[in-house]
């Protein structure tokens, strides 16, 4: 069995250091974590090192007995007492989140060493020995000890879901079952760029009218149940013959009877979300939910692009190393979660298998485009790679072109939900003010 040396931090803070024997790095990883210990290095002992120190074997224990000497092989020679700016600063650094720049750092400097020519071994551990972030430096060794076990990354990735995206991972699985890794990371680092390009622009969009929606519902709320009554108070007392609008007497009724029989609503408001999202987990009901993606207004045409983009750009790849087009496929369908775009693969390939065509399941959904379909099909009469070349090229610009038009588009509807809200509140609550600062109800009261 190999033996490691490892070097951890316990619960306390306190870093121990210990010499054991593992079938595999994982294999220790994941025993040291279940012991409450977060490994910060483990390095494998070469075998004349083993050795040299055969007769000095006292400290290398089976891997169930790591407990019991983890205590005798503290680094210093005393045990060190952590201040509480230590311990704070330990607490933050073993809790601290992973990041999406975490994840696009990682992804841009593993595609630098793979294009250096870097095993994914090498790469691996180099990338370790830089990465500041306690907890994803755990994963990237999780990751490591899978490659050095004679895994694929992509295998270890999966059990990392909340930090992996689905996407991410399957570019990374594309990449390694195709032998095209390289360009599978090139493709990452585009798509997650990409992605925080374009939450960037939508939260710049969406959080300031956001922000001034909810303020105008809550001034909106808080007016209709204080300022209100107040002015209708005002009106009683004098005995004016003035009523507030209708619309207001209206939504304070509303709000008044929904406060009193709140569970009402909250039951609706429950039992609908419930319901929609019983569907939604139903096979018809999940298949209608992801065609409404590539159908939704604004954003539809973007996801459905995207989809395809990613599709043809892994095809592409797969392609270049010598496979054919239903194994390209076969391979390529892992980019995409989309049950509509998977059922319109799957049809393809079993075209594939009959003789016909493939490209036609895409050109009898309606959602590509006809300038896609049509270069799909000279590609086929040509030289399909280099027709889908351009292809990629095209749907890159596509894609621009519509963001554009959503930039455009989703200031405008947010503008107009402002708006009725605002149109709303005036109704409601400005109109009551105004009637009480211009006094007219006074002359009401008076018989003038």
């Amino acid at each position: 069995m190999p033996t490691y040396m490892y070097k951890a931090v316990t619960k306390t803070g306190l870093i121990v250091r210990n010499r054991v024997e593992a079938s595999n790095r994982q294999a220790l990883i994941k025993s040291l974590k279940g012991s409450d210990l977060m490994p910060i290095t483990i390095e494998q002992v070469s075998y004349r090192s083993m050795q040299k120190r055969n007769k000095q074997k006292k400290n290398t224990t089976d891997i169930q007995e790591i407990m019991k000497q983890v205590n005798t092989t503290q680094l210093g020679p005393k045990k060190k007492t952590l201040s509480t700016k230590e311990k704070i600063n330990l607490y933050f650094a073993k809790t601290e989140k992973i990041t999406s720049r975490d994840l696009v750092v990682f992804t841009q400097n593993f595609y630098l060493l793979k294009k250096a020519n870097f095993n994914n071994i090498h790469a691996l551990s180099t990338i370790i020995e830089s990465t500041e972030n306690i907890s994803f430096r755990g994963i990237l060794e999780d990751i490591l000890a899978g490659v050095e076990a004679g895994e694929n990354m992509y295998t270890t990735m999966e059990y990392y879901s909340n930090v992996f995206p689905y996407i991410y991972i399957n570019m990374i699985k594309v990449g390694e079952l195709s032998g095209s890794l390289t360009n599978s990371l090139e493709q990452a680092v585009k798509y997650l760029d990409d992605s925080a390009a374009l939450n960037k622009k939508i939260k710049s969009i969406l959080i300031p009218n956001i922000a001034e929606f909810v303020l105008l519902i809550v001034m909106l709320v808080v007016g209709t149940l204080f300022a209100i009554p107040a002015i209708q108070g005002v009106f009683d007392e004098l005995g004016t013959e003035e009523e507030l609008p209708a619309i207001t007497l209206w939504f304070s009724d509303f709000l008044n009877n929904a406060i009193k029989y709140w569970y009402i609503p909250l039951t609706i408001v429950v039992a609908i979300v419930a319901a929609i999202i019983f569907y939604i987990n139903t096979p018809k009901g999940k298949y209608n939910f992801h065609l409404f993606k590539y159908k939704a207004p604004i954003f539809g045409e973007l996801i459905y692009a995207l989809d395809f983009s990613r599709l043809m750009k892994a095809m592409l790849l797969n392609l270049k190393n010598g496979m054919r087009i239903q194994e390209a496929m076969e391979v390529s369908k892992n980019v995409i979660s989309n049950f509509v775009m998977l059922s319109i693969i799957e049809t393809s390939i079993n075209n594939i298998l009959i003789g016909s065509s493939w490209i036609e399941p895409f050109e009898r959904a309606g959602l590509s485009k006809a300038m896609v379909t049509e270069m799909l099909k000279i590609g086929m009469q040509t030289d399909l790679t280099e027709m889908m070349e351009k292809l990629v090229e095209y749907m890159e610009i596509d894609i621009d072109n519509i963001m554009t038009k959503i930039m455009k588009a989703l200031p405008q509807v947010v503008y107009a939900i402002v708006g009725v809200v605002l149109i709303f509140f005036v109704l409601v609550v400005l109109v009551p003010c105004i009637q009480v600062y211009m006094g007219n109800f006074l002359f009401s009261a008076y018989g003038v």
